[in-house]
């Protein structure tokens, strides 16, 4: 049989192609390049990466989340043209805050990098001998009041301008805290419930003493109603990260809030050179990308999206638990990574297997399978799964906790 007739034949029988073209009508060139034509690359098992099921969750080092093919594509377009990159972020951030019914907003280099522009906007105004300045603070607003709770590790963000942290507890101390060199009191809402002062007191202490106050919501995302609620409860800036929940670019954040910090914040960004924020970049690809992962995300159905997390949730909770020893427990983190979550736990003298090599055992298996836990418990996402994928890990977290 000649290479065309071969053609023919097998792309004749594969499935979908085949019926859809039939042999009649494909030129034997066509044919051919179907056949011969080699796969696409498949750059990690080149580089000797294994890819994982992550049920885990939207963690930086697991690489955030998938995006969606409309995101990608808005990449890719991006990727064939040139076009200005101030007047890019000038437009898309008018679209985004009209989308999100706040003053202006602009893509920043996720959450951490929207934190240190947006206190390097506040203490430097449109001033750029001050921005060239930075992290050299002569003569500015230097301090950022955060309470004892909040203070982590990722208020490394607000020091990269230069700044001071000042920790405090109680709504007093924060007012007693507050100086001439005060430039900005800074919330971080996953930690909410570990501070004293909760949001509108907060905003109302700000405003009290004409100090900015910016709100940390990098994993807080859903609700979707997190994205208008802060704006609008009076915080002069909020950050997002886009590489989370909105599965937009993992290198991608959103600042939103007033004009006036947002406008002095890009003062700091490219294509600007001698700034703090130079190494901050977002190219014209990820601006793109991250607009129309907000879009999509803006119009999802959350409902919907919701009650089919926690239909995966039960499934996994229910194989778990079907195992003599095991407990299970369902739980939505008040805050940050606000989704259907398990917890399970087991009698080490029954189930005899720690919670460290059980994960272990996940990560090695085939497919491998990411989690997140402690000595007490293993942790479980599907919010970040592909449909389907729960099934998997609902068996596979059944058969190692009864083979053990």
């Amino acid at each position: 049989m000649n290479t065309r007739r071969k053609a023919l034949k097998t792309i004749s029988a594969i499935p979908f192609i085949g019926a859809l073209i039939g042999p009649s009508i494909v030129t034997a060139k066509v044919a051919e390049e179907a056949v011969m034509k080699p796969l696409a690359r498949d750059f990690f098992k080149e580089l000797g990466l294994r890819t994982f099921i992550n049920a885990a969750g939207t963690y930086t080092s697991m690489t955030g989340s998938l995006m969606h093919k409309e995101v990608t594509e808005a990449i890719s377009y991006g990727a064939t043209e040139y076009v200005n990159l101030d007047e890019l972020h000038d437009k898309v951030g008018e679209r985004i805050a009209q989308l999100l019914e706040c003053e202006y907003a602009t893509v920043s280099s996720g959450a951490f990098g929207a934190m240190t522009i947006g206190l390097a906007g506040v203490m430097c105004g449109m001033d750029e001998k001050k921005v060239a300045q930075l992290p050299n603070t002569e003569g500015l607003k230097d301090e950022v009041i955060v309470q004892k709770g909040h203070s982590i590790g990722y208020t490394h963000a607000l020091i990269n301008t230069g700044a001071k942290i000042v920790e405090v507890t109680t709504a007093k101390e924060l007012e007693k805290a507050i100086n001439k060199k005060t430039a900005m009191l800074w919330f971080l809402n996953a930690n909410t419930e570990k501070g004293e002062i909760k949001w509108e007191e907060f905003v109302a202490l700000g405003k009290k003493h004409d100090v900015p106050t910016f709100v940390d919501c990098a994993a807080d995302v859903p609700p979707v109603e997190n994205l208008f609620k802060f704006t609008k409860m009076g915080f002069d800036l909020v950050c997002f990260s886009g590489g989370k929940g909105i599965r937009g670019p993992q290198s991608a954040g959103l600042l939103l809030g007033r004009r006036k910090y947002i406008e002095a914040a890009r003062l700091h960004t490219p294509p600007r050179g001698t700034t703090i924020a130079r190494g901050m970049k977002v190219n014209k690809e990820e601006v793109l990308g991250m607009l129309v992962a907000l879009e999509l995300y803006l119009a999802r159905d959350h409902k919907k999206e919701w009650a089919l997390w926690e239909s995966q949730i039960q499934l996994i909770s229910d194989s778990a638990s079907s195992v003599n020893g095991v407990e299970t427990e369902i739980h939505v983190p008040p805050h940050a990574n606000h989704v259907p979550s398990l917890k399970i736990r087991w009698d080490e003298s029954i189930v005899k297997i720690s919670k460290s090599d059980f994960r272990k055992q996940l990560v090695n298996g085939h497919p491998s399978i990411e989690t997140v836990g402690n000595e007490k418990e293993v942790g479980i996402t599907t919010w970040m799964m592909e449909p389907g994928q729960e099934r998997i890990v609902a068996q596979r977290v059944r058969e190692l906790l009864a083979n053990a």
